[in-house]
């Protein structure tokens, strides 16, 4: 998993996403046991950077379960990862780390 979770921070830094941070939550009864949440600089960049997973990542054996596509907020699912790509206004208006670092601590 680890693996996993570093390969895709480094193509979303790669690619210029911002503020790039993994929530493990394995054990913690969450529906994933890790949460990958990057920014976006904008709706366009958000896009090209879910098609650029998509690209990279299909190919090495990568399955994404769902995918929810808008340039604001878009959500990968990959069973036991999610993938958070979000543009700064989004990031700051749903505050999803706040929830999910508490879900962590187990405050939840």
């Amino acid at each position: 998993m680890e693996e996993r979770i570093e390969r895709i921070v480094n193509f979303l830094s790669e690619k210029k996403a911002e503020n790039i941070e993994t929530i493990d939550l394995k054990g913690k009864g969450y529906i994933v046991d890790s949460v990958i949440i990057a920014t976006a600089l904008n709706n366009k960049h958000s896009i090209a950077l879910l098609n650029y997973l998509r690209e990279t990542l299909k190919p090495l054996g990568e399955e994404f379960v769902r995918v929810e596509e808008d340039g604001e907020w878009s959500i990968i699912d990959m069973g036991d990862m999610l993938v958070h790509i979000m543009t700064e206004t989004h990031r700051e208006k749903y505050n999803i780390e706040e929830f999910l670092k508490d879900m962590k601590k187990g405050t939840n």
